[in-house]
């Protein structure tokens, strides 16, 4: 049952019901789907290996991704927008740390590691671009 969470949850599966909604943002619909992943690493993490502390914060940083860009969407001006996602890109890097630690603590495997950390980088590089994008609209 090793890394579970990253075969039986892979990126096709995540999509499920999730990408074909009408009018859904490429990012929104990616933290979506990191979101799940990252419920389903918390799920292997506390249930097979008995670690608490560090899934907690993945848990915790890497679903509040996606409720900020949404958050984002009502945001009161282009500053606020900005603001909003520039939270997003923190809660995405921290969710990076969170993810090597249990790699290099060897509570994930570098396969699962590698695959979900590129997830969160493209999470990282979209809300960067989305950030310089609105901060030069304004």
């Amino acid at each position: 049952m090793k890394n579970e969470w990253m075969t039986s949850f892979s990126r096709e599966a995540s999509i499920r019901g999730f990408g074909k909604m009408k009018n859904d943002s490429v990012i929104n619909r990616k933290a979506t789907e990191f979101a799940l992943r990252i419920i389903k690493a918390y799920q292997f993490l506390t249930t097979e290996k008995n670690e608490y502390v560090m899934s907690k914060q993945l848990l915790r940083s890497g679903t509040a991704i996606g409720a900020l860009i949404r958050e984002a969407k009502f945001a009161e001006s282009k500053n606020d927008f900005a603001h909003k996602l520039h939270i997003a890109l923190k809660e995405a890097n921290e969710t990076d740390y969170w993810l090597l630690l249990l790699s290099e603590s060897n509570y994930i495997e570098k396969t699962a590691y590698d695959s979900i950390q590129s997830d969160c980088t493209e999470l990282i590089k979209l809300l960067v671009s989305i950030i310089k994008t609105a901060k030069s609209n304004s």
